[in-house]
């Protein structure tokens, strides 16, 4: 139920639509927000895939495309991860001042346009374009997918279901690897046709995934914060009324509400106050995961074809076998693993999955520096470490989508990943690129090296500071800053002392 007075300032609302969402058990109603909202992440595994192991194809004669491997695995492969920087920071603030879904639909008709005019490139400028565009909407879609996700999920599945949703790009890229297979064996392709069907077929399940998501409701959390409680009491009440037919039996009352003064938007100053100031900690946390993980992904993820190829003669058409294998470890790491970020905690689970991956990721270039290593084997090293950092990635969304204010989560999201990425996500498969190019080995351990020294890093930080953000509400681990004053005063009464003092509580 929502009550209303009218103050000085605008509309002052109390309600309850935060704990009643939270206390509904799972139904189908949550896989529908699941299957519309989470099937993305299985595109950008495909896109970030496909073009790491096309790359020695892209560049032989006959392509129809006059590049570089290199090219491809480097500069396209940044301007990709520029693109989703560029683009999370664009829609990011966008998705706070519009909304999640009139957001999460645009961004993903951007990608489905990029994606589809990349299969008609006829020169390295049209291909490099493209690339940074597709990049750009996928940006877009980080943001407004994990808002989204976040404010409907009940807290007590809130961290498995956020990270099996951010691990489903390993499905995807499981299909892109043995989609290049196909699309490379020029037996039923040409050399100029297999890798444009790759990209053309991206575009075609983005457009399923358009049309499914016409079904998914606006945030009712979001509604609520921008004068529009009437619209998210009938959101909230047409899922309590569907959840409460499957399950044959009344819902639980909903324990909890909430006051708050409803405004439109939030200004850049207030958003950089909360962020750096009111929950410092908090905004060093999200950096340091972000700069971990993305470091590793970008610069594994396209450079590993090029290892298999250059160390051990694996043919160009084989390395997505290999690759696939790896995926596959990648998301069984969030699938099993998840519960136990609801159950044992944050803090234990994302410093334990870091620093695992990282101490793995050591032995990894220990064993490949001494020679011990063949394709087979180097592949099982990484599927090793990748189960452990696939689910310590995913935890960084789960992170910063959790941990500020509701007025400021998609661009909190947005700024978090654009500047990590930016920093592990361009650098690294430039960096990547250049050192596995030359072809000494002890090049290549130390790219190995960077990369597990960021993740033990980046462990070490969440040990001390991540958030025990298990079962918690969304309203309880960072109270909205539209809350009235006797509701913020809970959390940041003392300046930002006490909200620090919450975020490693």
């Amino acid at each position: 139920m929502t009550t209303a007075a009218q103050g000085a300032t605008g509309r002052t609302v109390t309600t309850d639509i935060p704990a009643r969402l939270d206390r509904l058990p799972w139904s189908r109603w949550h896989w529908t927000i699941v299957i519309g909202l989470g099937t993305v992440w299985i595109l950008d595994g495909l896109e970030v895939t496909v073009v790491g192991n096309i790359a020695s194809r892209l560049s032989e004669p006959g392509s129809g495309l006059p590049i570089s491997s290199g090219q491809v695995t480097g500069i396209a492969a940044a301007l990709y991860v520029a693109g989703a920087c560029v683009g999370a920071l664009f829609w990011g603030r966008l998705t706070d001042i519009w909304g999640r879904k009139k957001l999460f639909m645009i961004t993903l008709a951007v990608y489905l346009a990029a994606t589809a005019l990349t299969a008609f490139s006829f020169d390295t400028w049209w291909f490099l374009l493209f690339r940074f565009l597709t990049g750009f909407g996928i940006g877009g879609e980080y943001a407004a997918i994990n808002s989204a996700i976040d404010e409907l999920i009940p807290a007590q599945y809130r961290g498995r279901v956020d990270l099996i949703i951010n691990g489903s790009f390993w499905l995807g890229a499981v299909g892109g690897s043995l989609l290049s297979i196909l699309a490379l064996d020029t037996d039923i392709f040409a050399a100029d046709v297999g890798w444009r069907l790759t990209f053309a077929l991206g575009a075609v399940l983005a457009l399923v995934i358009l049309l499914v998501r016409r079904h998914v409701p606006e945030s009712p959390r979001w509604l609520m914060i921008h004068g529009r409680d009437e619209e998210a009491e009938r959101i909230v009440s047409s899922i309590e009324r569907e959840v409460e037919a499957e399950k044959g039996e009344p819902l639980p009352p909903a324990e909890g509400e909430i006051t708050i003064h409803q405004r439109r938007n939030v200004t850049f100053l207030e958003i950089g106050r909360t962020v750096f100031a009111d929950y410092r900690k908090r905004a060093v946390l999200g950096f340091s995961l972000f700069i971990g993980q993305a470091f590793l992904y970008n610069a594994i993820t396209f450079g590993f074809g090029a290892i298999l190829t250059q160390f051990f003669d694996v043919p160009s058409g084989n390395t997505g076998y290999y690759f696939a294998v790896i995926a596959l470890g990648n998301f069984f790491g969030p699938l099993l693993l998840g519960k136990l970020f609801d159950t044992v905690g944050r803090r234990v689970m994302i410093s334990s999955t870091y620093l695992l991956s990282g101490l793995l990721l050591f032995g990894t270039a220990w064993l490949f520096d001494r020679g011990s290593l063949s394709a087979a084997t180097l592949t099982a090293c990484w599927c090793a470490v990748l189960f452990f950092a696939s689910a310590g990635a995913s935890s960084a969304y789960l992170t910063v989508s959790e941990i500020f204010p509701m007025e400021t989560r998609a661009m909190s999201i947005a700024f978090f990943y654009a500047l990590g990425t930016a920093a592990g996500g361009i650098s690294g498969p430039l960096l990547f690129a250049d050192l596995t190019g030359t072809g000494k080995v002890g090049d290549t351990v130390l790219a190995f090296q960077i990369g597990a020294a960021l993740m033990c890093a980046a462990g070490l930080v969440a040990a001390f500071l991540a958030v025990r953000a298990e079962r918690r509400s969304l309203e309880d681990i960072a109270t909205p800053l539209t809350a009235a004053t006797t509701e913020r005063s809970k959390v940041t009464a003392g300046g930002g002392r006490e909200a620090e003092g919450r975020a490693t509580a």
